[in-house]
């Protein structure tokens, strides 16, 4: 049984690290460089980096930040916003990002997905999906959760593996920031219908909620960011506790 992964995410805009809730109100968290170390420090074992306004503003990623923290940091360190083309993902890998995350192109050009597994590899392309529930329907959105789109999240799940997604980070915008707990019901139905890794994002807010996400779902990863970013649960504390509950962490 693969082991459970604990994995802060950076949401980044204009070089700073911000935190919203449902995608939107966003504040100050602080600097990504520093948070990034921290976050190795204790215990993390992965890192998310998203460039939350890179698609919107039609610009790419920030390769020079993405250098800066890939120096920083020797657990995996994913990267997404941007991201349209194979040679965006070269660059990307080559400034020290492990695996790319990659959402709005994809959703356009579905091929692009089979391209980058057949190019780097299934295990470097993460597929992160935005879902809202809408009229009982849960629904993929683009562009930072501010395009819905055509397609429902389940066929989107199963058809990204299809294509070679080798992982989903599954991000509720109903749970974003809000800390009322992982869209249990949401993560459940993708892990079981899918057999790639399920990340589950979004409405973390206590230790509990993550012991739910592992007891109740087959997610493997758990992300969050206010709860870690605003000192409310540290990444040690975390893991020290789900340990005592029998739950296999890395």
């Amino acid at each position: 049984m693969l082991k459970k992964r604990i994995i802060p995410c950076l949401d980044i805009k204009d070089g700073t690290t911000v935190k919203g809730i449902n995608f939107e109100d966003l504040r100050n968290a602080g600097n990504p460089i520093e948070l990034a170390k921290k976050y190795e420090e204790e215990g993390a074992d992965e890192l998310v980096f998203l460039d939350i306004t890179a698609t919107i503003e039609e610009r790419k990623t920030f390769i020079e930040l993405v250098n800066h923290i890939a120096q920083e940091l020797s657990i995996p360190f994913t990267v997404g916003g941007g991201i349209s083309t194979v040679e965006d993902v070269r660059k990307l890998l080559e400034a020290g990002a492990d695996k790319i995350s990659i959402n709005s192109s994809v959703v356009k050009k579905p091929q692009l997905i089979y391209d980058l597994a057949k190019e780097f590899g299934s295990q470097c392309i993460v597929l992160a999906i935005d879902t809202k529930l809408i009229n009982n329907n849960d629904w993929v959105h683009i562009k930072g959760g501010r395009e819905i789109t055509h397609l429902k999240t389940l066929d989107w799940a199963k058809k990204v593996e299809q294509l070679g997604a080798g992982e989903i980070l599954l991000t509720s915008m109903d749970g974003d920031g809000t800390k009322k707990g992982f869209d249990l019901r949401l993560i459940k139905m993708i892990s079981e219908n899918v057999n790639i890794p399920v990340i589950a994002s979004g409405g973390a807010g206590n230790i509990e909620d993550f012991e739910n996400v592992f007891n109740q779902t087959k997610a493997t990863g758990a992300l969050a960011a206010s709860i870690f970013h605003f000192g409310e649960v540290t990444i040690q504390e975390l893991k020290s506790e789900l340990k005592s509950k029998k739950i296999a962490i890395r």
